[in-house]
């Protein structure tokens, strides 16, 4: 009889442990899911964001670009802005004023204001 009674409490203790296992299982889980939420926030804080403000940036010194206004190229080459249309400028190289070329606003790469603009920046 000793046998069956020891051999029901060792069943409910094995019982007991598989339920708090579970338990433990299911707050280490939580755990987990947690610090994933935090990596993927982290990298959208550092990589993402200051992308961002990078691209908002770019697109405030395009939109603000003048006639007159002297641009750095992405390929290198510094131009005078002779006309401004939605998409494209006509930047004029050289001093000999017979070089213009048509180009891409994505292809500016810096602007600086024209000395005789009021919105010179400093």
């Amino acid at each position: 009889m000793n046998y069956l009674v020891l051999l029901n409490a060792t069943a409910d203790a094995a019982t007991d442990a598989q339920a708090a296992q579970s338990g433990a299982n299911w707050g280490s889980m939580i755990g987990m899911i947690a610090i994933y939420a935090v990596i993927i926030f982290a990298m959208w804080f550092f990589f993402m964001r200051p992308q961002k403000k990078e691209q908002k940036r770019v697109k405030e010194m395009l939109n603000s670009m003048d006639v007159g206004d002297c641009v750095l190229t992405t390929s290198g080459f510094y131009g005078i802005i002779i006309d401004i249309s939605d998409d494209t400028v006509i930047v004029e190289f050289g001093n000999n004023r017979n070089c213009r070329i048509p180009m891409d606003k994505s292809a500016i790469s810096k602007v600086e204001k024209a000395e005789g603009s009021g919105a010179e920046s400093k």
